[in-house]
């Protein structure tokens, strides 16, 4: 109720509510095809988020609570390693989810505070979507689709605290700590580098599953940026690893991460970026590479 309650809350806040317009868009689309290429496990998502403020960003002048919001919308496809039919194995998800989060400044700290609503389950339709996706190209349906996760709706509360420390115009270290409630309970810290001029000015979002930073609002800094980064996470309960269907969650994850982000002009820019995700469950044998692309051309 408090999650719900969080999400309501946000969605309704009245602060500049009437002055708000969109000053971003952003995307991130992730598949292991562009990593490993193995279509297992964390295997395929797509994140779009509309950014809606009363004036533009600007990374010296930050937001109050409730004047920025991130209208979120995600989908997801979890998968088992289709070789390995074994018990323990994770079950195949389709999960779609709807959030809103706002980002703002407390003294050094930069904050963000949300609640997602996620739908798992074959009313989601993921499942279809994939099946004729490989059809499409002729490759094997996607393995245990009949005893996929059921459908279900879950509230996820997220709350992340950071600080971005610039060194110079060209580089700066972003360390942050995260904590999820609800569908999956976890507390995560880690931090990343970017070493470039795009992507310092700009309200950088962090992806679910890779941790990923996709740029929210786009400046018109040309050049390329890399971006080295990492994170650790204490885990309990995740809705994705039922202990029902005897697969039982790793107590700690870690991942790994490095991108490029190039942008010719505004308008024009392109980010690819690989990252290792560590075993999620006490049976997975190995990690996974998964790769993370966005294009961005406005005309």
């Amino acid at each position: 109720m408090l999650l719900l309650a969080t999400l309501t809350t946000l969605t309704a806040l009245p602060a500049h509510a009437q002055n708000r317009e969109t000053i971003g868009v952003g995307r991130l689309f992730t598949n292991d095809y562009l990593g490993d290429g193995e279509d297992r496990w964390r295997t395929g998502s797509y994140v779009y988020s509309q950014i809606r403020a009363p004036r533009s960003y600007d990374a010296q002048r930050r937001f109050a609570f409730g004047e920025l919001l991130e209208y979120r919308v995600r989908a997801e496809i979890i998968a088992a390693d289709a070789p390995a039919t074994a018990p323990g194995d994770r079950p195949y998800v389709g999960a779609v989810s709807f959030g809103v989060h706002t980002h703002f400044g407390h003294g050094p700290a930069d904050i963000s505070v949300g609640a997602d609503v996620i739908a798992t389950g074959p009313q989601t339709g993921l499942s279809r979507f994939q099946t004729a996706v490989h059809d499409s190209l002729d490759m094997p349906a996607p393995a245990f689709i009949d005893t996929q996760l059921g459908d279900s709706i879950h509230v996820q509360g997220t709350a992340a605290l950071g600080q971005n420390v610039f060194i110079n115009d060209a580089l700066s270290v972003r360390p942050f700590a995260t904590a999820q409630l609800g569908a999956e309970n976890l507390l995560r810290v880690g931090g990343d580098v970017i070493v470039g001029t795009v992507g310092q000015t700009d309200l950088m979002l962090r992806d679910v599953v890779t941790g990923q930073l996709y740029r929210g609002t786009q400046s018109g800094d040309r050049g390329v940026s890399f971006v080295l980064g990492g994170d650790i996470a204490a885990v309990g309960d995740s809705i994705y690893l039922p202990p029902f269907r005897n697969v039982l969650p790793e107590n700690t994850r870690t991942r790994a991460r490095a991108g490029l982000h190039y942008q010719h002009r505004e308008g024009a820019s392109f980010f690819y970026g690989l990252t290792y995700l560590g075993p999620e469950f006490q049976d997975q044998p190995t990690g996974q590479l998964v790769g993370s692309v966005k294009l961005n051309f406005n005309f």
